[in-house]
């Protein structure tokens, strides 16, 4: 990684989190869609594959605020 592009990461990390999800969103955009679907193809799988287990009764709901407070303490 260059010195500018880790300037630029640590620079983002300090945006508050809506910001980070803009720049995350935009940067994520800005790939080649051909990755994008693989990407994509591969979290829909993961999502899917994740409701059969609670569905089935293997894995336990999580709250959004749970989630949420996790990511935050993740990302400060």
């Amino acid at each position: 990684m260059t010195e500018m592009a880790k300037k630029i990461v640590q620079e983002a990390l300090r945006l508050p989190i809506e910001e980070r999800a803009f720049l995350a969103d935009r940067l994520l955009g800005s790939l080649d869609r051909e990755v994008m679907t693989e990407v994509d193809a591969a979290w829909v799988a993961e999502a899917e594959s994740r409701y059969a287990e609670y569905k089935a009764g293997k894995r336990k709901p999580v709250s959004a605020k749970d989630v949420f407070d996790e990511a935050d303490r993740l990302l400060t």
